[in-house]
């Protein structure tokens, strides 16, 4: 694992990144000697949400609820939300 201290990381964030890309492996960021962060390159979480809790089996969403209201939708679109073009 790399050790830098922060006038280093500032100076050299491109490079630091670019090896984070490489090899995958944190870099430890110091000041004074001691270790203040850690860079570590990102991952995303690719799992799908689990849906439950203690809502679970308590909400049912009907099969027209992204039908808006005409009324409804004419008021929210002419809003100071939306002013006109």
């Amino acid at each position: 694992m790399q050790i830098t201290n922060i006038s280093e990381a500032k100076a050299n964030l491109s490079y630091l990144i670019k090896k984070l890309q490489e090899t995958d492996e944190p870099i430890i960021i110091g000041k004074a000697g001691e270790p203040v962060a850690i860079l570590a390159p990102y991952r995303k979480d690719s799992t799908p949400r689990q849906l439950g809790g203690s809502w679970e089996g308590k909400v049912k969403i009907s099969e027209d609820f992204y039908k808006a209201d005409e009324e409804i939708a004419k008021s929210f679109y002419n809003s100071t939300l939306f002013p006109d073009k």
